[in-house]
């Protein structure tokens, strides 16, 4: 066994608006070799998601913020290189929380690493996709906190991204009728070609009120769902077009990630009581029970 030279992406500043290059920086560290209860991994392919650009900011939220100067951890998937524990051969599969770096060893606990399965015919960057922690958010977030029911009208905002065109086939096999929303024509011809019912560039529209009303068109008897992953203009118009007792799902709101001043909220918040609605929030690490199924499925 022996040690891997690896090249690293550290936060060099903490971005205000817009994340720039200036605000990474790459340098090269030497991975030794594993010792007892350690595996040392290659890489192949990592995640940048947006919760991401939370983590860059320092404040208090439900994962510490990325410390300046130290390599970033994300989402990754690679093989097994080397390997001083008794559960991992050289070659397995694995994911980890160890992205951002072509190589590492540690503990599999500490990197939060799991054996993969090697026979499922899927390329491995699936597992950082559809069949990982995105595929895994979307299943949870649509049917057990969205309640997902056969019939259901079902509006989803960033229906292009790896969580929403996740959430699109799931509500189709169920039975649903689907809206998505996404920029530009590119991104609206692939959640069509997904099975969508409908969907809306919202680049197209460039105001609320046009938004607004291509939601109307697409969806003329309003919505029993929403799955939310943009909030801003898109929250208040599921808000406004949402039946009684709607349930939506809030699983981001990437629209507001960057901002450097507060951003008003939807205005309509009062037809929640009227309405009786379940808005509610949710963090896909709340629901790792569900996982087994999930793979299952």
């Amino acid at each position: 066994m022996s040690s891997l030279s690896s090249r690293e992406w550290a936060l060099a500043a903490r971005p205000a608006g817009m994340p720039k290059s200036d605000d990474f920086e790459m340098k090269t560290q030497t991975v030794p070799a594993p010792v007892d209860g350690q595996i040392q991994v290659r890489n192949s392919w990592m995640s940048v998601d947006p919760y991401m650009r939370g983590r860059m900011t320092d404040r208090e939220s439900y994962v510490p913020p990325f410390q300046l100067g130290e390599t970033m951890q994300g989402g990754a998937v690679g093989h097994v290189t080397a390997s001083a524990h008794p559960d991992f051969s050289v070659g397995d599969l694995v994911s980890s929380m160890a992205g951002w770096r072509e190589a590492w060893t540690g503990e599999p606990g500490l990197m939060m690493a799991q054996k993969l399965p090697n026979n499922t015919g899927l390329p491995d960057s699936a597992f950082l996709g559809i069949a990982g922690m995105p595929g895994l958010t979307a299943y949870a977030g649509i049917l057990k906190v969205a309640e997902l029911k056969a019939g259901d009208i079902v509006f989803v905002s960033g229906a292009a991204g790896a969580v929403g065109s996740t959430v699109v086939q799931i509500a189709k096999i169920k039975g649903c009728t689907v809206i998505g929303s996404a920029g530009g024509a590119e991104k609206v011809a692939l959640v069509k070609s997904l099975g969508a019912d409908a969907c809306i560039d919202y680049r197209a529209c460039g105001s609320y009120a046009a938004l607004l009303d291509a939601l109307k068109k697409a969806a003329p008897k309003g919505i029993d769902v929403y799955f939310d992953n943009v909030g801003g203009d898109h929250l208040q118009a599921a808000i406004e077009l949402a039946r009684p007792m709607g349930r939506m799902a809030l699983c981001g709101m990437i629209s507001q990630y960057n901002n450097t001043e507060a951003t008003p909220g939807p205005n309509n918040l009062v037809q929640i009581v009227g309405k009786q609605l379940q808005l509610r929030g949710f963090i896909v690490s709340s629901h790792f029970d569900m996982q087994a199924d999930f793979l299952k499925d």
